[in-house]
């Protein structure tokens, strides 16, 4: 945090920047030690649980999440660029009902969510599991759902406040949560010999949960305030029908919720076609392979929504130039960071996962290899599809996963079975580089164009 800040006071000319920095600062903190704490607890976890058991605790999180992902909205960006460009125009009103009108939503969709996870998990626990008995633990695991009912709404009002703050602090305590019970588990299990398969699961899943519960409460109450503070009390009085352009609204709403759903089936879903063509060994693989990754990826993810929050507001602004040079800082700041990073983990890999998850885990290394291509890349140009969302353009992206996602699809269920887990993230890290270097030509594209239309006399 105190280099970014110091790189930072570096650039008086570009105060744009500087407050991307800063706001992304309070993030890059919170991740680093997020990222060490995620870190050691997967190793915790692998050594409690084993490979499979951990593929399985594995296939459990990412299916309840991927539920919610299918039926859910990217409230945050409807929130961002509904309520930044209301407060830009002075119109406090509007921005009041953009927050009330989003948060009811996703309360109602958030209850559907759980009740379809409740109906699913049986077929989920033969589908991916390849054990019935597993259904209690999907159901278990799905009532974090119940407290993140407005989680996307809480973080789309922190970050259009620029709270980046709060929202770090939380992830921080919700880390420790995690990490901590785990550890603890871990411990115990050395200390009193080994511990039972059921109870092991339960407190890792637990782990999770509390961490989840903290999240959601947290953001909501934070949020809350902040509205409070901004509109005054009684703001979610204001009538909905002084939101206008509904139709446009519900538009956005509904492009974000398809991006979702092509990225879930496209790159979300990965565990659970690895489950499902291969078994929970495999899926723990790429588990451990996305963790030593992982610091690349939460140190370049605090950059996304604070250049996402800025180059709204220039492109409201129509200044071009500012928005160009911003992006641009961002890329080669995320450059330095993948390629340092990277490097150090080809390097040190190889001998690195043995030693810390067992020589059981060793295939996760040239896993981790070919996904640090498609994941670097992906941080350098991270501001990809907010860019096209800041245009105006959300259908744009879409159109690119969809098309780029089918062909990934087609590739994985045809060559899985036959080449293994190697095939799949291979597949996956071509399909984030065609599709990130598709949807950046599109946006710099728009954005010459439009500075050659005001620049003509």
């Amino acid at each position: 945090m105190k280099v970014i800040k110091r790189f930072a006071l570096a650039l008086p000319e570009d105060p744009l920047f500087r407050r991307v920095l800063k706001n992304s600062s309070f993030l890059f903190g919170s991740n680093t030690i997020s990222a060490v704490l995620i870190f050691l607890q997967t190793i915790f976890a692998v050594r409690l649980l084993g490979i499979s058991s951990w593929g399985l605790v594995t296939t459990i999180t990412v299916f309840v999440t991927n539920v919610n992902r299918l039926l859910g909205f990217r409230m945050r960006e409807v929130v961002v660029k509904r309520m930044g460009q209301a407060l830009v125009e002075q119109n406090r009103q509007e921005a009041a009902a953009v927050v009330k009108a989003t948060g009811l939503v996703e309360i109602l969709v958030g209850l559907i969510t759980f009740l379809v996870v409740v109906i699913l998990s049986p077929w989920a626990a033969v589908m991916f599991a390849k054990d019935a008995l597993a259904a209690p633990w999907f159901t278990f695991y799905g009532l974090i759902l119940l407290s993140n009912l407005v989680d996307e709404t809480s973080t789309g009002i922190l970050q259009t406040l620029r709270r980046f703050d709060y929202q770090a602090r939380i992830a921080l305590v919700q880390s420790v949560i995690t990490a901590s019970i785990i550890a603890g588990s871990f411990v115990l299990n050395l200390r009193g010999g080994e511990m039972p398969f059921e109870i092991a699961i339960r407190n890792v899943l637990l782990a999770y949960m509390l961490g989840k519960v903290y999240q959601g409460a947290s953001m909501a109450i934070i949020a809350w305030r902040e509205v409070d503070a901004e509109f005054g009390p009684g703001w979610w009085r204001v009538p909905l029908r002084s939101l206008p352009d509904k139709r446009g609204m519900f538009g956005f709403m509904l492009n974000t919720n398809l991006h979702g759903t092509v990225t879930l089936f496209t790159r979300d879903n990965i565990p659970l076609y690895m489950a499902a063509l291969l078994s929970t060994t495999e899926v723990g693989y790429i588990k451990i392979a996305l963790t030593l990754i992982a610091p690349i990826t939460m140190i370049l993810d605090p950059f996304i929504w604070p250049t996402y929050a800025e180059i709204t507001q220039t492109i409201a602004a129509r200044d071009w130039t500012a928005t160009r040079n911003l992006l641009r800082r961002v890329s080669l700041f995320a450059s330095g960071v993948v390629a340092g990073l990277g490097s150090l983990l080809g390097l040190a890999g190889w001998w690195l996962i043995p030693a810390l998850y067992g020589q059981e885990a060793t295939p996760a290394y040239p896993a981790m290899l070919i996904l640090l291509a498609g994941y670097g890349l992906g941080g350098i140009l991270q501001w990809n599809r907010p860019l096209l969302l800041s245009l105006g353009k959300p259908g744009f992206p879409v159109l690119v996963a969809a098309v780029l996602g089918g062909i990934e699809l087609f590739l994985i269920f045809w060559l899985v079975p036959y080449f293994g887990y190697l095939m799949m993230v291979g597949t996956l890290s071509g399909y984030f580089i065609l599709t990130t270097l598709v949807v950046v030509w599109r946006g710099l594209a728009i954005i010459r164009q439009r500075a050659a239309i005001e620049a003509t006399p």
